[in-house]
């Protein structure tokens, strides 16, 4: 499995990917249905460097495959959300798991982030198994999240991780 930035070439990969109703469903801020449109312009959204976001690809009988994507999002003085998604046929790979992985210790190690927060449709207990595995504790509350795929609100299952934890001091990011 290999993390890297999405680049405007990817477009067409993105919209293939994501552009199913049922990984559309378990997010929030994707459109449904998903163009490739929508995925030149997430593509194109700038970012800053305690922002990152990857798509996620694996190795398939020689071919790169884009299988998903995940990211670190709504920064604010310490705290940041961790949001992932996989194409259907990627699920139960632990793809997730291991990019999660990856991510977290980005943030905990070169990113100074104190606290992540993450959250899931009641109805995907899959991502919730994710965030356990991840470190993740749920705080205990459900709230409505919206969902443009969903054309509306659901409830959303809460979690945290605090990143203090054993901690090292932040590594600057590479150039």
């Amino acid at each position: 499995m290999t993390l890297r930035p999405g680049w405007p070439e990817d477009a067409p990969a993105l919209a293939r990917a994501i552009g199913h109703e049922s990984v559309v469903a378990k997010l929030g801020r994707v459109p449904w249905p998903y163009a490739l449109g929508d995925a030149e312009a997430f593509l194109a959204c700038p970012r800053g460097a305690h922002e990152p976001r990857f798509l996620i690809e694996t190795m398939e009988l020689g071919e790169t495959r884009l299988v998903g994507g995940i990211g670190i999002s709504d920064v604010d003085g310490g705290s940041a959300n961790l949001g992932y998604w996989l194409t259907p046929n990627s699920w139960g790979r632990g793809y997730a798991t291991e990019a999660g992985q990856s991510v977290v210790s980005m943030a905990r190690h070169a990113l100074g982030i104190r606290r992540l927060t993450a959250a899931h449709f009641v109805d995907n207990p899959a991502s919730g198994r994710v965030l356990a595995k991840l470190g993740f504790r749920p705080t205990g509350r459900i709230e409505p999240r919206t969902s443009r795929g969903r054309g509306g609100e659901a409830p959303a299952v809460m979690f945290e991780l605090d990143l203090d934890d054993d901690r090292c001091a932040p590594m600057p990011l590479a150039a």
